[in-house]
């Protein structure tokens, strides 16, 4: 008899929305707290706090009812074996198209094709009202219609150049891999991340903005000084025009071995009061990596060797037949609760990190400019000033500003003692 597997997927998946929907729940009560928490009494203004709050709000009515859709969207797809049926369409497309649908790389492109249809056409109300209802009421959003659609244009052409190529080589991997696939695998993620890496920034990244030296001045010499001073192999230092499309504001770095690169977003630029808080930031990020935060890590493609020759596991999901395509799509679904437990442990790193990167920057002499700068990003990209414990612990990457501003605090007292 065969093992229900689809059963058990859609049972996790429905007990993971009951429990996150539980979290969320938790985190909007704490949003509605009228009051600042007390270690930003005086710190925020009043001001600032309510429209924080009147933002959070928004965004978590709107994550309620996204996520409603997505998981009866989801759960449907899967109980009424609708991608059994979608598989056989793409077939038929292919071949009134006059493509060889037996040819599984072919058919594969023709289902992949119908997918992206697909999830343009779903996401594409819910990313409208994100962006031109709650951005924009906020005051956030700073793209205009015609913007919107040429970047979505943009992603739709960028994947079909790049898709084929890629998903044709998995397949190809998996097809000769034999008893390596694993490893074959493995060294084809890495270097296509590697690759990835290199020509996004380059290549990708300037067709949707628009990448340009920082000008020479006393914020550039403070920056290239502090990169200098840590024997950080700054080569060049860019600023992005964030602000066509949204005032949020951040900073990064990118590139390999002796040639990084840093970016400011404009609007970080315009929304610090100074340049050494502006520094107070980049210190934060070279403190990522002078200690070893951004080394990448890969998943093993071990538990996809295991369950890819399976037919009890096709069959569940309503197959006869075990595309290659179709096997990857099952194993994601079968490892939800390891991606999820996977995704919460690199959470309390992520934190961890980010207090080791405060330290950091504190310990360059960057305590009051990161304290302020942390201030003001909170306030200008109007952050949740109020967080439910049990939700920022499941969810955040960044631990909230109370957090860090008391960890900043501490230390101080620490030091005195």
């Amino acid at each position: 008899m065969a093992l229900p597997y689809l059963e058990a997927v859609l049972c996790f998946m429905i007990l993971m929305y009951l429990f996150e929907a539980y979290l969320d729940i938790r985190q909007h009560r704490a949003l509605k707290l009228p009051t600042l928490p007390k270690p930003l009494i005086g710190v925020i203004s009043n001001e600032k706090f309510e429209r924080s709050r009147a933002y959070s709000l928004d965004k978590s009515r709107f994550h309620f009812i996204h996520e409603a859709v997505t998981i009866v969207m989801d759960t449907t797809i899967l109980y009424y074996r609708v991608l059994p049926l979608f598989w056989k369409k793409s077939a038929a497309l292919a071949t009134n198209v006059g493509l060889n649908a037996e040819n599984e790389m072919i058919h594969t492109l023709a289902f992949l094709a119908g997918a992206m249809v697909w999830s343009q056409i779903v996401d594409l109300p819910f990313s409208l009202y994100s962006t031109f209802v709650i951005e924009a009421r906020h005051g956030f959003n700073k793209q205009t219609i015609w913007l919107f659609i040429r970047d979505m244009i943009k992603g739709i052409l960028l994947s079909i150049v790049l898709g084929p190529p890629i998903v044709s080589a998995i397949i190809y991997i998996v097809q000769i891999g034999g008893p390596y696939l694993a490893l074959y695998l493995w060294g084809f993620m890495f270097a296509l991340a590697l690759l990835m890496m290199t020509i996004y920034p380059v290549v990708i990244a300037p067709l949707f903005n628009k990448f340009t030296p920082l000008p020479e001045g006393v914020l550039r010499e403070k920056i290239e000084k502090l990169a200098a001073s840590l024997k950080f192999p700054l080569k060049k230092l860019f600023v992005v025009d964030g602000s066509t499309r949204s005032s949020h504001s951040n900073a990064y770095m990118y590139g390999f071995f002796k040639n990084k690169r840093i970016v400011l977003y404009d609007t970080l630029i315009q929304q610090c009061s100074n340049e050494d808080e502006i520094v107070s930031v980049i210190a934060h990020e070279l403190g990522h990596w002078k200690l070893n935060h951004t080394l990448l890590m890969f998943l093993q493609f071990g538990g996809y060797t295991l369950v890819r020759n399976s037919k009890d596991l096709f069959e569940s999901f309503g197959f006869k037949d075990q595309p290659i395509i179709i096997g990857l799509i099952i194993f994601q679904h079968t490892i939800i609760p390891l991606q999820h437990l996977l995704s919460f442990c690199l959470n309390l790193v992520s934190r961890a990190f980010e207090f080791q990167a405060d330290a950091f920057a504190k310990n360059l002499g960057y305590s009051t400019e990161l304290r302020a700068a942390l201030v003001k990003l909170q306030e200008e990209n109007l952050s949740a000033m109020n967080t439910d414990p049990w939700y920022s612990a499941y969810h955040y990457s960044h631990p909230p500003l109370v957090e860090r501003l008391q960890a900043l605090e501490d230390s101080d007292s620490k030091k005195e003692d």
